[in-house]
């Protein structure tokens, strides 16, 4: 497997799976959530609209998967990352579950290429050098991670960029 980092913005990655930070009623928002969902056009609301219908939208850790409409890769694999309100134990567990079942999902779906967002580090305030150390852990720690080719952390700002340069 093969980790990259990159400087951009991740609607414009041509990978076979980007990943959303997406909320619980994974019907857009702001931020990675927004781009997406404007970028990828109505097919990816229609699906998550489907699956929200299915089983009442996705809960904080979980993932679900939908076409990429739009956008230049075939899937998209959202996920709700936990809201920061201090250091605990729990918010970090929650952090790396997105990551694992982001994975998982890549996996069960014949994925070998995926990129993945600051996921928690925006309007959620997940402090960026502990949100990234926990992305680079859950990435490597990942056991079926040998059927991933590629993954790809995607930065659209300087600060989350350093950062991750910095841990690998």
């Amino acid at each position: 497997m093969i980790l990259e980092l990159l400087k951009a913005d991740i609607t414009e990655v041509e990978v076979d799976a980007i990943v959303n930070a997406a909320n619980t009623s994974l019907l857009g928002g702001g931020g990675v959530d927004g781009a997406i969902h404007r970028k990828g056009g109505k097919a990816i609301l229609d699906e998550c609209v489907q699956i929200r219908n299915k089983q009442g939208g996705c809960k904080t850790g979980e993932a679900v998967i939908t076409t990429a409409g739009n956008l230049p890769s075939q899937y998209v694999i959202h996920t709700v990352g936990p809201v920061w309100n201090g250091d605990k134990e729990e918010k970090s567990k929650l952090l790396a579950d997105c990551y694992k079942n982001s994975l998982n999902l890549a996996v069960e779906n014949g994925i070998k290429t995926i990129a993945f967002p600051n996921i928690s580090t925006g309007i959620y305030h997940f402090p960026k050098d502990k949100a990234a150390e926990i992305a680079v852990k859950a990435v490597k720690d990942f056991e079926r991670i040998s059927e991933i080719e590629k993954v790809l952390f995607v930065c659209f700002d300087d600060e989350n960029y350093q950062i991750y340069k910095n841990i690998l």
